[in-house]
């Protein structure tokens, strides 16, 4: 099993009359990418705030690359990058004076880093231009290597790719997935552009009213979405020996409660219907399912209200 980079336990955080977490449990481990899903104001900017050390939890604990003893956990945070809601820039500054700035508020040594993240994240042509001057997608890709100053282990982002235009989020997207794949850097990224997320991460947590719902991979999420017919029946072993012998497919899962997930003949329900029907099994249900990663989002809300 991967090493655990993020766990929360029990986690809780009250502001006043509002419960932004409501004892949230929840876990990344090294290597993800993972996706993190929720509605505006189900907690997820909370959650980040308190990994990254600028809020304080009023119950519960976390802990970071193993470690959840308060006093070691800001040791641990110096191996995280992060970028909250709107990268911190300096409009009247260049990039690098910007990242000389930040390299110097947090410590790290040396100014060969300052090339190095320009050079990661495409910026290395801003010579003397000011950030006021910047797109948009030059302003978050100078949060990202404000972000990868220190060469971090974890790298947390939230909503990084709001505004940009198609062009800059699969640009962000591609960036991201290299930094995975090639560093081996763990990513928690939230966003609305659910779409896009699902084109990036590997495995996802849906939060709702401070709570994890549910976490899932990739490959679970895939085959929970994956198209099919849903056949509900009085006895599913006689519907497999007519799936098998009159339609000539093996392409279907048995579920338990007589339930049979078919992923073929996707077009032919009315037909697959009355076959069953003629040989003797009742159909009490048959419907066409399968969902994107939004649509899914949507469902599992709904059993949540």
């Amino acid at each position: 099993m991967n090493r655990m980079i993020f766990a929360a336990k029990n986690l809780t955080k009250q502001y006043k009359q509002l419960r932004a977490l409501d004892g949230l449990n929840m876990e990344i481990h090294c290597g993800d990418i993972y996706g993190f899903v929720g509605e505006n104001g189900a907690g997820k900017t909370t959650l980040i705030r308190v990994l990254a050390g600028l809020a304080a939890q009023t119950s519960g604990e976390i802990s970071l690359f193993g470690v959840n003893e308060s006093k070691q956990l800001p040791k641990q945070r110096r191996r995280i990058g992060g970028m909250v809601e709107n990268p911190a820039v300096y409009p009247d500054l260049t990039a690098v004076e910007n990242l000389e700035i930040c390299r110097l508020q947090r410590g790290i040594p040396g100014k060969d880093c300052i090339q190095e993240v320009l050079q990661t994240v495409n910026l290395t042509d801003t010579a003397k231009k000011k950030a006021k001057h910047f797109s948009l997608g030059m302003k978050q890709r100078l949060g990202l290597a404000m972000a990868l100053l220190g060469d971090p282990e974890f790298l947390v982002l939230d909503e990084p790719v709001n505004g940009l235009d198609p062009i800059g989020i699969v640009e962000f997207r591609e960036l991201l997935k290299k930094l995975n794949r090639e560093r081996g850097i763990t990513i928690l990224i939230s966003s609305h552009i659910l779409g896009e997320l699902y084109q990036l991460a590997t495995c996802y947590g849906f939060i709702h009213k401070g709570k994890i719902v549910e976490q899932i991979t990739l490959e679970d999420l895939n085959e929970k979405c994956k198209k099919h017919l849903y056949i509900k029946v009085d006895d599913a072993p006689k519907a497999v020996t007519v799936l098998e012998t009159q339609l000539n497919t093996r392409k279907f899962e048995v579920l338990p409660g007589n339930i049979i997930r078919l992923y073929d003949l996707l077009d032919r329900s009315g037909d697959v219907m009355k076959v069953l029907f003629a040989n003797g099994v009742v159909v009490e249900e048959i419907t066409a399912k399968g969902d994107d990663l939004e649509r899914y989002y949507v469902s599992l809300l709904g059993g949540q209200k």
